[in-house]
């Protein structure tokens, strides 16, 4: 299956800013692949956290990749700043533009990796005529805007639906999912199909927020075999 290893992605919006360098380092030594960093303006969701200057900071600060989720409105007029700023990936809610097509295009033409992601009342179909443009769909678990939320369980079937299409088409883009993501449910989320796991309550409220990374991995691979 296409994009078969799993990736966690240790969401930053639950780590102690004040020892943001710090706790980054734990999860690298954990085996984290990537940095997920959440980018909300207080209008697209109800909050604020960080914006272009901390992605610089932590491009400069991680060898491992950023994956910059742009929940915030009109997100392409925004691309090129957060390429230029170290992004690897960025994501974008199908919900916050009008021109979807449009604004995948520039991600990809800024150099980074073009990412779609979906709130919980959205339903997949509204991504059939993009899959083709994106390297990662992000499954919402939660509503956006606050980590520590409980997990919404529709999200299993759109992963489920999203496998069914990757594997049909022989798609090449990652499944991801973010909210709510624990060892109590990564098993579950890799048999659907998931192989990119957003978490961070679950990593950076933890004692050995390297040992959580190991285990979620370790959860999820393990599943991989038994997908459905």
């Amino acid at each position: 299956m296409p994009y078969a290893k799993i990736e966690i992605a240790p969401s930053i919006l639950a780590s102690n800013f004040a020892k943001l360098g710090d706790d980054v380092r734990a999860v690298e030594q954990g085996g984290a692949e990537v940095i997920h960093v959440d980018v909300m303006d207080g209008h697209f969701v109800p909050n604020i956290s960080i914006g272009v200057p901390v992605v610089v900071s932590l491009h400069k600060a991680t060898r491992l990749p950023l994956d910059v989720h742009l929940m915030i409105e009109r997100p392409e007029e925004y691309v090129e700043r957060f390429a230029k700023a170290g992004s690897s990936r960025i994501l974008i809610h199908q919900e916050a533009t009008v021109h979807l097509d449009r604004a995948l295009t520039l991600i990809r033409e800024s150099g980074a990796q073009a990412g779609v992601a979906l709130n919980p009342a959205t339903p997949v179909a509204m991504l059939t005529d993009v899959l083709d443009k994106v390297d990662t769909v992000l499954v919402m678990s939660v509503n956006p805007g606050f980590g520590g939320q409980k997990f919404i369980p529709g999200a299993i079937e759109k992963i489920r639906q999203l496998n069914q299409w990757r594997t049909r088409y022989n798609g090449a883009f990652r499944i991801g999912v973010d909210g709510g993501v624990d060892a109590e449910n990564v098993a579950e989320l890799a048999r659907a199909g998931a192989n990119t796991f957003v978490a961070g309550t679950s990593i950076f409220h933890t004692p050995d927020p390297a040992a959580a990374v190991r285990n979620l991995r370790k959860l999820a691979t393990e599943a991989t075999s038994q997908r459905v």
